[in-house]
Order: structure tokens, then sequence, then C-alpha cells
């Protein structure tokens, strides 16, 4: 069993830049992908970006590739999104997700364990 909670959600200005973290518990996620999924008002749950277990390789979609990064730090049983240039339509709720599998998937459907999310606002 795995819990995942997330942390570091606030209220941004436009170009801002802004850390999320997600802490693991139960047992280490060294060998597990990790994701990153986002909720708007409305919307339905998206992909934004994973790593995998293994390789380390990070994936983004389209929409913030080039602003987000993923890291992970294996002692702590953490995952971090870093989020740069920071727009509007950044706002939603910011879920952590991780995998029985090494493997990196963009589909929420392929994730185990799942936080709770953290609420990210940039202003407009």
């Amino acid at each position: 069993q795995v819990q995942l909670v997330e942390s570091g959600g606030r209220v941004m200005e436009p170009g801002g830049s802004l850390t999320l973290a997600c802490t693991a518990s139960g047992r280490s996620c060294s060998d597990s992908a990790m994701g990153w999924f986002r909720q708007a008002p409305g919307k339905e749950r998206v992909f934004v970006g994973s790593i995998s277990g293994t390789s380390g390789n990070s994936y983004f979609d389209d929409s913030v590739k080039g602003r987000f990064t993923i890291s992970r730090d294996n002692a702590k049983n953490m995952v971090y999104l870093k989020m740069d240039k920071l727009k509007p339509e950044d706002t939603a709720v910011y879920f952590c997700a991780a995998r029985d599998s090494w493997r990196s998937s963009p589909l929420a459907s392929e994730y185990d364990y799942w936080g709770q999310g953290t609420q990210v606002t940039v202003s407009s």
C-alpha cells in the first residue's frame, strides 16, 4: 500500500515559478513510475508529466513542455513538479500518482495510487 500527499499549491501571479512536492509513504517508490495530473473546474483530469522508475526519463504534455520539470529524491521517497512561467491556464488541482510499474504512462487509469491534490491558482 502506498499513500501519497501533495503539498505546495498556492495562488500565483502569471509568469511566476512554483514547486509542488509529493511525499510517498507505505513503501519505497524508487522503482515506480510517478505521474503528475491536473484537473481544472469543469474539465477532465489530464496528464501533466511523468518520470520513469528505471531510466529516470521524463515525459510532458505539450501544454507544459519546456516550462515544467519533474525530479525525484528516492532517499526521501519524494517527487517534485517544478513549474515555471505559470499561465492562468495552469490553474487546477494537481495530483501525484504512482504505478506498480517502472514504465511511465500518460493514462490516469494505469496508475495505482493517488494523492488528494493541491490547488494551484494563477491569477489572470
